[in-house]
């Protein structure tokens, strides 16, 4: 469990009654949320329930049927509201990497800065370099995203985001599709991230991460948030029977020895990627 404290911090995005529709049925069913400087929000729950989508509102991406997102109390469902600027302060990460294929991981990471930010070609070269040394990727920047294992793409990705200078990270599953010996070292990307103070909402299923560097989790069921609280009570002490049931069968209650595990991967992937690995 994180031990930064957002006591009195400033609310950086705040949903109030959040609806969205696709047809008839509610995706989201009237979502409040309040995301703080500096935290960690980690967005758990089964498969459909609205996660996913609830990331994309966020930003704009989607928009919604009813109520309101705030972003530093700026409404972005308003009409009118600028959504180019404002996508420029929230970093989105997706599930797939969406790296330009014909541009070297140095131009992916500089092309943002560049043609949106405006930035001089030195001024967005020289941040590359060290975002890309960041993500312990330093070796790579002349590869073309198709030489690039999964986790290194995805860390490119990251690394991609962080260069528009956000305020604010999203990241929507980014590692459903790596093979489980990759998943390590995108999560100590993410973790090194939180502990430097980035506000980071993840919706994950890598419960390990949640629960070690989570400041608050959200458990979502059927487009709403059920319960929301700490790391401590939603993993060893929730009190809605279907956040108890959910993890149950991800035979989270059961399994301390593959809690460790994934810890310890979580723990390697991090020095391999300090390692540039």
């Amino acid at each position: 469990m994180s031990s930064r404290s957002n006591d009195g911090a400033e609310v950086v995005i705040s949903c109030r009654g959040v609806v969205k529709r696709y047809g008839t049925p509610e995706i989201l069913r009237g979502v409040d949320l309040d995301v703080h400087r500096g935290e960690v929000l980690c967005i758990i729950g089964p498969s459909g329930s609205g996660k996913s989508t609830l990331l994309r509102c966020l930003n704009g991406l989607e928009p919604i049927g009813g109520g309101s997102i705030f972003f530093q109390g700026v409404d972005i469902a308003a009409p009118g509201a600028d959504l180019v600027k404002i996508r420029r302060h929230i970093g989105m990460v997706f599930q797939q990497f969406n790296l330009f294929p014909h541009m070297s991981v140095l131009d992916n990471v500089m092309e943002g800065p560049r043609t949106v930010l405006k930035m001089k070609r030195a001024e967005a070269r020289e941040q590359a370099m060290n975002l890309l040394a960041k993500v312990g990727l330093e070796d790579k920047v002349d590869a073309k995203p198709a030489e690039l294992s999964g986790g290194q793409q995805q860390r490119v990705a990251i690394a991609r985001a962080l260069a528009m200078q956000p305020r604010a990270m999203l990241f929507d599953e980014v590692t459903s599709a790596l093979d489980p010996e990759l998943v390590g070292e995108v999560l100590g990307v993410m973790r090194a991230l939180a502990e430097e103070g980035m506000t980071m909402v993840v919706v994950t299923h890598e419960m390990t991460f949640a629960e070690r560097f989570a400041d608050r989790v959200a458990m979502f069921d059927q487009g709403r948030i059920i319960e929301l609280s700490t790391p401590e009570v939603i993993f060893h002490g929730a009190q809605e029977p279907r956040t108890r049931r959910f993890l149950s069968q991800l035979h989270w209650d059961k399994d301390p020895e593959h809690r460790n595990g994934a810890a310890g991967d979580l723990d390697g992937g991090l020095r391999e990627m300090s390692l540039g690995h």
